[in-house]
């Protein structure tokens, strides 16, 4: 299976909370909701329901799982994201012993879940989709698994919170498959990681060079 990580990020790389203000205040975050004031147009809209209209199985956090099994039940099956976050098979990485009550959901055991999701990869099909989560996303990160990143960068920034890149991430290069900015000037942003990379700025005959290593 191909592993992607799909999220909203601002400006400064916080995918907290975007939807609502009590989404997830924990750490004392209180700017929740930063993204819905650049959501209502239809790029927006249309970038999101490709996300997820795309045959997926669902990969989630703890914390984000539950923010949508709250949410996204009482949306009618006729939102095109509803329909498809409701229906997909899911995997929720959580303690074992969580209890589950919503549609074809599987725990991977927190305590050790990057062998279970490295097996996933190798014996599924298709593609295991990442949305938020962001703890996971970091583990995945770490561990080389991530495939592609499907970003929205908001023009907004918050000054703290949850990053998808954190202090002490590995770094990591990345090649651009494909850009898009929608009318309320949010960005939407396919990366595919590659290895990191380094050079500098010389002078050699008088004229600026750059020297990769």
């Amino acid at each position: 299976m191909r592993l992607t990580v799909n999220t909203f990020l601002t400006l400064d790389g916080v995918m907290q909370a975007p939807g609502a203000a009590d989404e997830d205040p924990s750490g004392g975050f209180t700017a929740g909701g930063w993204q819905v004031p650049y959501t209502a147009d239809a790029d927006f809209g249309e970038i999101v329901t490709s996300w997820l209209e795309t045959p997926h199985t669902a990969l989630l956090g703890r914390t984000t799982f539950e923010m949508f099994r709250a949410f996204w039940p009482q949306v009618d099956d006729s939102d095109p994201v509803a329909r498809a976050i409701n229906h997909t098979r899911r995997y929720v990485v959580a303690h074992a012993g969580y209890e589950l009550d919503w549609g074809e959901t599987t725990v991977i055991d927190s305590a050790d879940p990057l062998p279970a999701i490295a097996r996933l990869k190798a014996e599924g099909e298709g593609e295991l989709k990442v949305s938020g989560s962001a703890q996971l996303a970091a583990a995945l990160h770490e561990a080389g698994m991530i495939d592609e990143y499907h970003l929205i960068v908001f023009p907004v920034v918050v000054g703290g919170g949850k990053r998808l890149f954190a202090d002490g991430s590995p770094p990591r290069g990345f090649a651009v498959r494909s850009t898009r900015t929608t009318a309320s000037g949010a960005v939407h942003l396919v990366l595919a990681p590659e290895p990191f990379r380094t050079g500098e700025y010389a002078v050699e005959d008088g004229q600026e060079v750059t020297r990769l290593e």
